[in-house]
This record gives C-alpha cells, structure tokens and sequence, in this order.
C-alpha cells in the first residue's frame, strides 16, 4: 500500500518577493478562467485529458507551430513554462467543475442557489524541481527559488527554519520528496514537501489478529481495548490529557467574558488560538492510540460508528462542537 505524507517547511522572513509571485500566478489563474469558460463547449468536446490540455495551451501560448488566439503571453511575459502549465491545469479544473455543477443544478428543480464561476482564486504555485526550485547546499538551511520581482523572473536564496529542516534530514533523509508547493498559514509562509512510501499491511489471518478498540469520549479523550478475535481481553487503557483541556476550557472563559463585556467582534485572535489548542489536542490524542496499539502489537484499530448529524443541544453543545472525533 502507498502512503503519502508531507511536511511544511516554514520560511524565514527575509526581503524576498514572494507575495508579488503569488499575486501573479493567481492573476494568470483568475485570466486563464475568463478564456476558458468562453471556449468551454470546445474544449469539453475533447475526451481525452492530455490532449484537451493541449489545446488549452496552444489557445493562450505561441509558439514556432503555433499562434495563440489570446494574448496572455504579452500580459504574463516570460513566465515560466512549467509555472503557466499550472495555472493552466488549476483554471481547467475549476471552469470542469463550474460546469458540472451548474448541470446538475439545471437537472434538478433548481431550488438551491445558482452555482457561481468564482474568479478570485486562492491558488498556490509549484516550485518544480530544477526551473523553479533548487536545493541549497548540503547542511544548509537554505533554498533557491525563481520568483517574480516585478519586472523579471529571478533566482532567490531563501533561508528556511532550521528546526524544520533538521526534522527532514532526521526521518525523510535518503528519500525523495515531490516538488514542494507554497502554503500561506497564519501569516507566515511554507514549502509543503510530499514523500511517497510503501508499506506492507499485516498478513495475519483474520481469526489470529489483535485489535485495539477505541472509544472515543467527551470527558475521557479515549479508552483502548486490547482483545483477540474470540472476544479475550488482553489489556485496557484510558488516554487523556487533562492539563491541554484545561488551557482550552481557561481560554474559552475568557472568550466569554469578552463577549459579556465588548461583543464577539473582538475575540476573533482568541477562537484561532482555541481552535489551535484543540487541533494540538486531537493529533497527541491520535499519537496516543497509535503507540498504544503499537506496544501491543496490534493489527487492527477498530473505531466506533458516531452519528453526529442534526441540531446540537443541551448544556454540552460546546463540548459535542469541539469534540475532534473525525480528526482522530
């Protein structure tokens, strides 16, 4: 079985033009958009993906055989190839799925809203490996990426954070990561890389396997049961982290007291730092149960089927909202 994960890798703040490349990758999107929603009925006329792909391109790119219908070479000059194939590949997407919705919608009785082409995107570019992004030298926490300055596209060394690096040289050395894709969180940017892994499942017949049952609470985070296939318990075990819910719970009084006293428009900052704790909470958790499981040699990790849908009420409604029970 293929497992993909992938790691962020924080940028130093630096004097590098990154905002400026993303704004016009996003621009070259948001253009890409416009011309493609106006030749749709062409394109999806086109089967197969590579070859409607390609006529895409050679709507908006000129080259020695051929001579664009538009003029988004003159308006994003010198862009680089691999970069504008992006964009190209994001905005076909989202004028196919434009599209399909609006098929839908126009099928069925048409109660619900009417499907709009948003044009204003949140794409993010690809460094690919070698024409949008380097490796620094060998023990350097450092990177050279090709970013727009306003005028050019130029190389940049970027310094990257040191204990992030120091993380993919510890567990990802020797193994290759994909080309890294730029994340915006929380005012700071990132280089997300991907590594491809390949693990074997468990052979174990089914009657012979040991399962480690979860039950997932609201006042104790989880009870792990350790048993055979017949039913024979082997060992049990109550996971919670009392001092992380108690900084969460101190948090959210103090959000309501804010509220009491100056409304809920000030207290935007304090639900992102509850919504963070309580994120942080869920994944020690999740780590929790998949050491458990491990010490004892499980097979299998069974969870329980939790109904959640419809209005929450009661005097625990909060607790049921931030219960991170799908994350785990």
């Amino acid at each position: 079985m293929q497992i993909i994960s992938s790691y962020g890798v924080e940028l130093r703040k630096q004097n590098i033009p990154i905002r400026q490349t993303l704004e016009i990758y996003r621009s070259a999107v948001s253009y890409l958009i416009g011309i493609y929603v106006q030749v749709w009925e062409k394109l999806a006329e086109i089967p197969d993906a590579k070859r409607r792909f390609n006529a895409a391109e050679h709507l908006v790119h000129t080259t020695k055989k051929n001579h664009a219908c538009f003029d988004f070479d003159i308006r994003f000059s010198k862009m680089p190839s691999y970069l504008r194939r992006s964009a190209i590949r994001h905005a076909l997407g989202t004028v196919s799925s434009y599209k399909t919705r609006l098929d839908l919608w126009e099928k069925t009785d048409r109660k619900s809203g009417k499907p709009k082409l948003v044009y204003e995107n949140h794409a993010m570019p690809v460094f690919y490996r070698d024409v949008m992004y380097r490796e620094g030298a060998e023990g350097k926490d450092e990177a050279y990426l090709k970013l727009y300055d306003g005028h050019d596209w130029k190389w940049f060394c970027v310094r990257l954070e040191h204990t992030d690096m120091e993380y993919l040289r510890k567990c990802w050395s020797g193994k290759k990561a994909s080309a890294p894709t730029l994340e915006k969180r929380h005012r700071k940017y990132f280089l997300r890389f991907s590594y491809k892994e390949e693990v074997t499942l468990t052979k174990t017949p089914v009657k012979e396997q040991i399962i480690c049952s979860v039950d997932l609470g609201i006042n104790t985070d989880a009870v792990c049961t350790i048993m055979r296939a017949d039913g024979t318990v082997l060992g049990r075990r109550f996971i919670d982290h009392p001092s992380e819910k108690d900084r969460m719970y101190r948090t959210l009084g103090r959000i309501r007291r804010s509220q009491r006293e100056h409304g809920s428009a000030q207290t935007q900052g304090r639900w992102a730092y509850t919504k963070r704790l309580n994120t942080e909470l869920g994944k020690k958790i999740a780590g929790a149960i998949v050491r458990y499981a491990e010490e004892n040699h499980a097979d299998v990790i069974v969870f329980e089927y939790l109904e959640m849908q419809g209005k929450i009420s009661g005097k625990k409604k909060q607790k049921l909202h931030l219960w991170r029970k799908r994350d785990i």
